[in-house]
């Protein structure tokens, strides 16, 4: 029986392996069961990861917005309630956005949130 020896599949799919392995060194980059290892690893971060940017993001304009809105005597979770209250439907990468670049308009927008807690 002759020997089978997979044919262009097999290299099709060792070939994508190796290149998604581009930029590793040494074996990673070289060794297809190396390289094979490395990339799947390496799609598991990528995978988690886009997931985790979400969160980090949040985080972070939640920090930014906190440090704006005491600068104009509120904190940031009666910042967000007065909004909510008074109906200002601004999410927090914008309100982030406002707080960093234009202090003057976030300073507009805690008013209407500090009229609202005072009603």
């Amino acid at each position: 029986m002759p020997r089978a020896k997979r044919g262009f599949k097999a290299r099709r799919r060792r070939k994508r392996i190796l290149k998604l392995a581009k930029g590793f060194t040494g074996g990673r980059r070289r060794q297809y069961r190396q390289a094979r290892e490395t990339v799947e690893r390496g799609l598991v971060y990528a995978y988690r990861d886009r997931r985790n940017k979400k969160r980090e993001f949040r985080r972070l304009w939640t920090v930014r917005i906190n440090a704006a809105a005491r600068l104009n005597g509120l904190s940031y979770s009666r910042l967000i309630y007065g909004l909510s209250q008074a109906g200002v439907e601004i999410d927090r990468k914008i309100l982030a956005a406002l707080a960093m670049q234009d202090p003057q308009a976030f300073s507009a927008v805690t008013d209407v949130a500090k009229q609202r807690l005072a009603a």
